[in-house]
């Protein structure tokens, strides 16, 4: 099938845009049936049903977020309650305190 896009309206356009839209839709739909009786197969060849095999994901993943916090390393001197563990992004106070001309040590939590 040929489309002819430099001669076709808008609408024409917007029609076929949709058309293609709801046929992707489709088939991802049915790639997706496909691929779950493809992967219910291989599951049952091993003696397991799809349902125990995403059991054994969820319930590993779920294992693998029970880590203990990391303890806070940085107190705000504005708001003793914000804390920061000096891990991942840096917190909104952190980089205002550094641009107001205070180190990191200066807001380090040191032990008694």
């Amino acid at each position: 099938m040929q489309f002819d896009l430099e001669n076709m309206n808008r609408k024409e356009l917007e029609k076929l845009r949709s058309d293609i839209d709801k046929a992707l839709e489709r088939l991802a739909a049915r790639d997706r049936k496909n691929a779950l009786a493809a992967a219910d197969r291989a599951a049952r060849e091993y003696g397991f049903s799809l349902a125990e095999l995403k059991d054994d994901v969820l319930s590993a993943r779920s294992r693998g977020r029970s880590r203990t916090p990391v303890p806070a390393k940085y107190r705000s001197p504005d708001d003793p309650t914000k804390t920061w563990s000096g891990r991942g992004r840096r917190p909104e106070w952190i980089k205002r305190a550094l641009e107001n001309g205070k180190s990191l040590e200066d807001m380090e939590i040191r032990g008694s």
